[in-house]
């Protein structure tokens, strides 16, 4: 035994991603008395700018929205009592197929082996028990999000360490409600073309599939207001529109598929920890 706190590692990849599906978990470990470290592999620069301005358009800077969005940053790991921030700042990609994916410096055209090794330094200084990040397809198909899963894979080989692995989810039953609530909420949204519908059906797992259950209800206000810390990217952040206690009934818990395991722990697992403590 050692004096070592049991840590939680959370990779994701860009600013505001922490809040999105992993806030609840963050913020009741943290007041658990879990080390939560957050990694952020890019620097957001392909995010909305001042007044909405998009990627692409005339007065998007992607250095000052970086910088912009660095600050909500760490509002966001306040709200959510975040003990350590590590910081990659990789160019943000933008997303699937813009000219921004090959520019110079993005995190999806970095080798692998490169964000690997700088994330397995960063796991061999904090010793995670827990790593959390998302599936092979970055949960929606989002470059720096699947770049995000292939560092993270490969840095726990490089490093040696055994932590119990998971990768974000949503469960279907959560999805067709989390559908329900947007078309409430927004009564004009279109219907999405057959293509697009079959791709939304994709995300996510049927509800037997998940693993890891996390009630994070007692915790929705900070996941929610980690949220509302990232304002500059509020227009593309549905769940602000709908209150906290609708929020905090669709977001209350937390959902997640084991990948690694050492400790025996059963499943279905209502704690990230099972086992471990």
């Amino acid at each position: 035994m050692t004096d070592r706190p049991l840590t939680l590692m959370a990779v994701h990849a860009h600013p505001d991603d922490e809040a999105t599906g992993t806030g609840g978990i963050l913020a009741r470990y943290a007041a658990e008395g879990v080390r939560t470290v957050l990694v952020t592999c890019t620097d957001g620069g392909c995010g909305d700018g001042p007044g909405g301005v998009k990627p692409g358009d005339p007065g998007h800077d992607p250095a000052a929205v970086a910088r912009m969005r660095r600050q909500e940053l760490d509002a966001s790991r306040a709200a959510l009592g975040i003990s350590d921030l590590e910081t990659l700042d990789y160019a943000d990609s933008g997303m699937m197929g813009w000219p921004s994916n090959d520019a110079p410096g993005s995190f999806w055209r970095t080798p692998v082996e490169e964000g690997a090794a700088r994330l397995a330094d960063l796991m061999r200084h904090y010793r995670p028990d827990v790593v959390v990040t998302y599936d092979e397809n970055g949960f929606y198909g989002h470059p720096d999000h699947i770049q995000a899963h292939r560092i993270t894979m490969a840095a726990l080989e490089l490093s040696g360490l055994t932590p119990k692995v998971y990768w974000t989810t949503m469960p279907h039953s959560a999805m067709r409600r989390f559908g329900e609530i947007m078309s409430e909420f927004q009564e004009d949204v279109p219907e999405p073309d057959p293509a697009e519908a079959a791709a939304l059906a994709e995300i996510g797992l049927p509800d037997d599939q998940v693993t890891t259950w996390v009630d994070t209800t007692a915790f929705s206000d900070r996941k929610f207001d980690a949220l509302a810390a990232h304002a500059s990217q509020g227009e593309n952040i549905f769940f602000l529109k709908m209150g906290k206690e609708t929020f905090a009934e669709l977001m209350g818990t937390e959902t997640f598929v084991r990948v690694q395991d050492t400790t025996g722990a059963a499943l279905p697992e209502n704690d990230l920890f099972a086992g471990l403590r």
